[in-house]
């Protein structure tokens, strides 16, 4: 049976639109996304929660996936610690082919269902972490291979897929599925797929670390001051704590490093 993610386009003909039908045709598709995902939430609680309560016994997240949706998983894990100044390592993404496969596709990179559990075990997993699969099509042999192995050796698994009934979302304790339908360019999920997959990442970490401690009120009190936007952030969000001067507030943060040290210590 063909997977929806492989099935025909809706849209015929492409090259002979206009440059402004082809974006208003994406548009009304990327449309759908949101809505897919919503029916997803039931799904993505659980494994929301299951994250959590495995990082607060001192796991780690793991992310798999091959070419785009391997791509993701890495840039949402390298986001957490500049975001919410969790440790590097608290969020791991791994792709198929290694790091090249990050700019350059590996050809084939994606057919060995024995790498990602090599992969894995240079990060030494085990049975306090969580490991979710991501793939759009749902048969990915790299990230079946690896929830395969990790479910043989005690590890949560949870996958996020955009094809109902997958072969990956069937070995996982905590599968989500986003369908989104096919895609405007048949095939190329790249696009509605990766849109879906992209939203269900951020809501997961975000939902993750806001579990964990990382965000007081809405403010990213932990954020890591890396550069001149940040401290800036960083001092107006102690002056409305606070209520105090901008030249307070940046004594403040200078003096103990970050937004929530700076607050807890004027607290005292």
């Amino acid at each position: 049976m063909q997977s929806i993610t492989e099935s025909e386009s809706n849209y015929d003909r492409l090259e002979a639109m206009s440059v402004r039908e082809l974006l208003q045709n994406i548009n009304l598709e990327d449309q759908t996304v949101p809505k897919a995902v919503e029916k997803a939430i039931p799904q993505l609680e659980r494994l929301v929660e299951a994250v959590v309560e495995k990082i607060q016994k001192g796991g780690r997240l793991f992310y798999i996936g091959a070419g785009t949706s391997g791509r993701l998983g890495i840039l949402d894990a390298s986001e957490c610690p500049p975001t919410y100044g969790v440790p590097q390592g608290l969020v791991i993404g791994l792709i198929a082919g290694g790091d090249s496969a990050i700019r350059k596709a590996v050809e084939f990179a994606e057919d060995d269902t024995q790498q990602a559990w090599k992969d894995l075990l240079q990060y030494e997993i085990n049975i306090n972490d969580v490991l979710v699969g991501i793939a759009a099509s749902g048969r990915t042999p790299y990230v079946i291979g690896g929830v395969e192995k990790a479910r043989e050796n005690g590890v949560l698994t949870g996958c996020v897929v955009c094809n109902p009934a997958s072969s990956l979302a069937a070995k996982v304790d905590f599968p989500v599925e986003v369908v989104v339908g096919p895609e405007f360019v048949t095939g190329s999920t790249r696009m509605k797929s990766g849109t879906a997959q992209k939203l269900v990442l951020n809501m997961l970490t975000t939902s993750v670390m806001i579990k964990l401690g990382h965000v007081k009120g809405n403010k990213m009190v932990d954020m890591q001051l890396s550069n001149l936007k940040l401290v800036d952030r960083g001092v107006r969000m102690i002056m409305e704590n606070l209520s105090v001067t901008k030249e307070m507030a940046a004594t403040l943060l200078r003096n103990h490093g970050s937004v929530r040290k700076a607050i807890e210590a004027a607290g005292k």
